[in-house]
């Protein structure tokens, strides 16, 4: 397999998922075109959750039910389950900087659609292609980021990409959410679409060009990526891990407000700890990553699993309820990076496939999540019934990312056997040809040398 970089090309081994690349040299810098793409994964974040706190404006101006308006958010989600890898493999034998400018071109124009629509069928229609080219940014961007920043610093990279993401619920959302307040529900739409034509020029300047490799890919080659099993046991933890925090993170505020008595002014600062939980867990998850992947998926998800389960437990009180939903966004969301880098390198070949997949797999765990989560709401369980979901689909996230310890744990001996075997059937040769030196008669022994033999009767003749 090999990695494109600035500089070239490097040749490297077909498993980089394992432990051994601790000793590669780390980049003490990230590439520019790094910092380029975490803005555009800003941009992403932003559209995909400001609807959220702009239902309302939305559903009065065009006359439907917040209920109803809601769907601005589900069809967005689809669109990103279905986009990522059918835009991956429709964009498959375009340059990757192109694929990145013509994205952020659509993603523009479907905010302007919306800003300017009148009709609810056509938000939604403006809505799903916004999808879509969410979709195919966010995979082949990830791409970019791995072969840019080298094998040794990819999940450092992609850490930093997908910061770009939290960083969106940190800030993007709440500004668009006071800026909908401030100049109407289509601003924060205006103000997108600007955003998105000035990253255009940005990504022009630095994504650098594909090399030759990538012009010879066809679709069949990126299919045979579906054949290896730690692809799918690597986007089975992706869907997990996502799937188990935003269960309970979906129906939050009805857990603090309900439960553990913290008045619905103070939810916002809450959530808040939550999107810096994730967007620290993800800068440091990416750089531990690059040293230990495997031990940081497991790591990360058995911590989920046990902060999910002290939120059930302790959700009456308030500050430890505080204190644990901004840990579990550290530890919840801080191995997505890793396993993005593991789907790229598993996927062989067909890196794109890989990171679209997993873009899919984080959508489709969050949409089934959030769906059973909503189902425990209305049951006895009540508003701790989602955080209840979220502990048992984070402890599956256990199975595949131990699956996948397990397989890179014994791939080393493998590769150490052939070099082994050669030590033992040179000793084994040599003392034959001992054997066969002080013979005086033909030997009845078979080696694998058939000169032996022969030699044997001119011996016994001097």
């Amino acid at each position: 397999m090999s990695m494109r970089t600035r500089g070239g090309v490097l040749d490297t081994p077909a498993d980089l998922g394992g432990e051994h690349r601790e000793h590669a040299p780390t980049p003490t810098r990230l590439p520019i075109v790094v910092h380029v793409l975490a803005l555009g994964t800003f941009l992403m974040g932003t559209t995909e959750f400001v609807v959220a706190g702009l239902l309302p404006e939305i559903a009065g101006d065009l006359q439907v039910s917040v209920a109803r308006s809601g769907l601005l958010i589900t069809v967005f989600a689809v669109g990103m389950i279905v986009g990522a890898p059918l835009m991956a493999m429709l964009t498959l034998r375009m340059p990757r900087r192109l694929t990145l400018m013509l994205a952020l071109g659509v993603f523009a124009a479907g905010h302007v659609i919306v800003a300017l629509g009148s009709s609810f069928a056509l938000l939604l229609a403006a809505r799903f292609l916004t999808a879509l080219a969410t979709g195919a940014f966010w995979a082949v961007a990830n791409v970019v980021a791995t072969r840019t920043a080298g094998p040794a610093a990819s999940s450092r990279a992609l850490g930093l990409v997908g910061a770009g993401g939290m960083l969106a619920n940190v800030l993007g959302v709440p500004l668009g959410a006071f800026a909908g307040q401030l100049m109407g529900w289509r601003g924060p739409f205006w103000a997108l679409a600007v955003l998105a034509v000035a990253a255009v020029g940005l990504i022009g300047r630095t994504v650098p060009h594909d090399g030759p490799e990538h012009r010879t890919v066809s679709i069949r080659s990126e299919l045979t990526a579906l054949r290896s099993g730690r692809l799918w046991l690597a986007l089975a933890a992706c869907a997990t891990t996502t799937g188990g925090v935003l269960a309970a993170y979906s129906y939050i505020s009805p857990l603090l407000t309900d439960r553990a008595g913290i008045a619905a002014g103070l939810v916002p600062l809450v959530l808040v700890g939550f999107g810096i939980g994730a967007l620290t867990g993800s800068v440091i998850g990416g750089r531990l990553g690059d040293v230990r992947p495997h031990a940081t998926t497991l790591v990360a998800a058995a911590t989920a699993t046990l902060l999910l389960l002290a939120i059930c437990l302790l959700s009456a009180y308030a500050t430890a309820t505080v204190v644990l939903i901004a840990l579990l966004g550290f530890f919840g969301l801080g191995a997505n990076p890793v396993l993005i880098a593991l789907s790229v390198r598993f996927a062989g070949q067909a890196p794109a496939l890989g990171s679209a997949l997993s873009v899919s797999a984080f959508n489709l765990g969050t949409a089934v999540g959030s769906w059973f989560a909503g189902l425990a709401l209305g049951s006895p369980l009540g508003t701790t019934g989602p955080a209840v979901v979220g502990t048992a689909i984070a402890a599956l996230t256990l199975i595949p990312t131990a699956a996948l310890a397990l397989t890179q744990r014994r791939r080393p001996p493998r590769t150490r056997r052939p070099s082994s075997r050669g030590c033992r059937c040179r000793k084994g040769r040599g003392r034959l040809n001992q054997m066969a030196s002080t013979a005086r008669s033909p030997s009845p022994l078979t080696t694998p040398e058939r000169s032996t033999p022969r030699t044997l009767p001119h011996l016994s003749t001097s």
